[in-house]
């Protein structure tokens, strides 16, 4: 009984070796590289990228304006509501290219001590807390103008945007994780 469990290890460590060696020498293979592209190539497939980023701006845009229009009607506006409804939905709106500045140079951020990085890191997010800011003052001259009825609307409508998210979309494609 002895002798067979003796060979079985044998016979088992030489199956692990031989198993290790196999996935050695795999890895060590060459990896697959893909073609080079040519510069033109390269110049295609970023027009192509910078078409279809066009392409997705200009859906979201239109998918904003369509939940607008729909809360607008929703809450049966008057005139006197319209001016902090229109201040409201300018205040919503991204920020614009220009307006956002420019994003930090990879090779800087990098040469950047680690206090220095989060220092950097404080004072985007403080920029940002100043837009949310902005934006929560119009909500409140907005949320103001309006009555008790169109309050009741306007949280429910705002809640229902609501959800679990992945880098600003709905997850699952737009619906909402718990439906």
């Amino acid at each position: 009984m002895n002798t067979l469990r003796k060979n079985l290890v044998i016979a088992l460590t030489a199956a692990g070796l031989f198993g290790a060696t196999l996935g050695a020498q795999a890895q060590t293979a060459a990896p697959e590289t893909r073609p080079a592209l040519t510069a033109e190539q390269r110049l295609a497939k970023k027009a192509e990228w910078q078409a279809k980023a066009g392409e997705r701006r200009a859906n979201m845009q239109r998918q904003r304006a369509e939940r607008q229009a729909k809360l607008r009607d929703a809450l049966k506006l008057d005139a006197q509501q319209q001016p902090a409804w229109d201040a409201f939905v300018a205040s919503q709106a991204p920020q614009k290219k220009g307006e956002r500045g420019a994003r930090p140079d990879r090779a800087a951020w990098a040469s950047l001590s680690a206090p220095e990085r989060m220092q950097k890191g404080i004072e985007l997010q403080k920029q940002r807390t100043a837009r949310m800011e902005q934006r929560l003052a119009a909500l409140n001259t907005f949320y103001a103008q309006l009555t008790p009825e169109q309050r009741k609307t306007f949280d429910a409508q705002s809640q229902q945007r609501k959800g679990p998210r992945h880098h600003g979309h709905r997850a699952h494609h737009g619906q909402r994780a718990n439906a």
